[in-house]
């Protein structure tokens, strides 16, 4: 028998407008899955249906092979998570973390193992007497998250629960996500507009745009070869340069108004036009070997981010960005030699399908 969440081709339509389409997707039992898109591709939509919050206009969904297109919630074993922290004001940390254990009518002994043992796997275990008002951001959604998990739900969903918080907690808060779940039977969706968190967070990843699914799998892989330049714009942050190019006999290309000899798996791609993808991070500004690719261009501007800086540069007419460690000055308008390294880059053909994806043994 089959067992996890299926959903076969569900597209939701509301008031003409589509925010799923044809959605096929299998969520094994114990995994933990990213549900990865930006800003309106469907996330939260897809979240609702999942928790029976919200019907599907066509398609199915099973859980362990019964049809559960049409269940109601309250027959669901589901706890959610929000991006607002969502709290009984009036209540107490306990008593908001032990609500859930209330309606299912379970024994007051019960219920304190219960919400102590999860208070404290969250750190929240001294402040079980302090209300909502009194707790900082963090701990609030702390409190939010015990009281999900409290439940013991076989399906529990995360709609971007750390994106009001400061980077600290966020940074804090995901390593301690990832291993809450470590070893359970329950199905964990966790929904995010941030690929550097969908890496971090790791198990498997669903790449949404526009409300359709374009990708998934270990979220590694996902990222190391992404089927098209959709998946790979929206699983890079920065977003990858895509540059046009014209890949010429004898191994060479015009790229960004040069011509370069090209090496590694770019050498194999055929006579005719493609896009070369380049992640922002993988653009230097001094060659690491004799095979890398030189591009003349020059500053349009550099955004000092303390940390980290992010050139934006053109190229025989062409856009690219590249992010580097630490502080960089450019003025603007300044001639710069930017490096490609040939065994770092992507190509798509025209219609956006992967033609060649770096080969590699580590992330990249």
């Amino acid at each position: 028998m089959t067992t996890g969440i299926e959903l076969d081709r569900i597209t939701r339509i509301v008031d003409g407008e589509t925010h799923l389409e044809h959605i096929s997707l299998r969520l094994e039992p114990g995994s933990f899955n990213v549900v990865l898109g930006r800003t309106r591709a469907g996330k939260t939509s897809l979240l609702r249906v999942l928790a029976s919050l919200d019907r599907p206009t066509s398609g199915a969904m099973r859980e362990d092979g019964a049809d559960i297109t049409r269940a109601d919630i309250r027959r669901r074993s589901v706890a959610m998570v929000y991006q607002q922290f969502v709290n009984y004001p009036s209540l107490r940390v306990y008593d908001n973390i032990a609500s859930p254990l209330r309606v299912q009518g379970l024994d007051a002994k019960e219920i304190d193992r219960r919400v102590r043992d999860t208070a404290a796997r969250l750190r929240i275990d001294k402040l079980l007497d302090r209300l909502p008002a009194e707790l900082s951001g963090g701990q609030q959604q702390r409190t939010a998250i015990a009281r999900a998990l409290v439940k013991g739900a076989r399906l529990v969903l995360l709609d971007e629960p750390l994106a009001n918080l400061d980077y600290k907690l966020r940074e804090e808060l995901r390593t301690e996500i990832r291993g809450l779940f470590r070893g359970k039977d329950a199905i964990v969706v966790y929904a995010t507009g941030e690929p550097t968190e969908a890496l971090l967070l790791g198990g498997n990843v669903a790449v949404l745009d526009e409300g359709r699914l374009l990708q998934s799998g270990p979220a590694l892989d996902v990222y190391r070869a992404p089927t098209s330049e959709r998946v790979g714009l929206v699983f890079s942050d920065p977003p990858m340069n895509l540059l046009d190019a014209e890949i010429l006999p004898e191994g060479e290309a015009m790229l960004a108004g040069s011509r370069l000899r090209l090496s590694g798996p770019l050498a194999s791609l055929p006579p005719g036009p493609c896009r070369i993808g380049v992640r922002p991070n993988h653009v230097r500004t001094s060659p690491g070997s004799d095979a890398d690719m030189r591009l003349a261009a020059v500053v349009e501007v550099a955004e000092i981010g303390g940390s980290e800086t992010l050139l934006h540069a053109s190229a025989g007419g062409a856009s690219l960005s590249a992010l580097f460690e630490g502080v960089h000055r450019h003025a603007l308008g300044a001639p710069i030699d930017l490096f490609l390294d040939p065994q770092r880059l992507f190509a798509f053909a025209t219609d956006g399908r992967l033609l060649v994806a770096p080969e590699t043994h580590g992330p990249h």
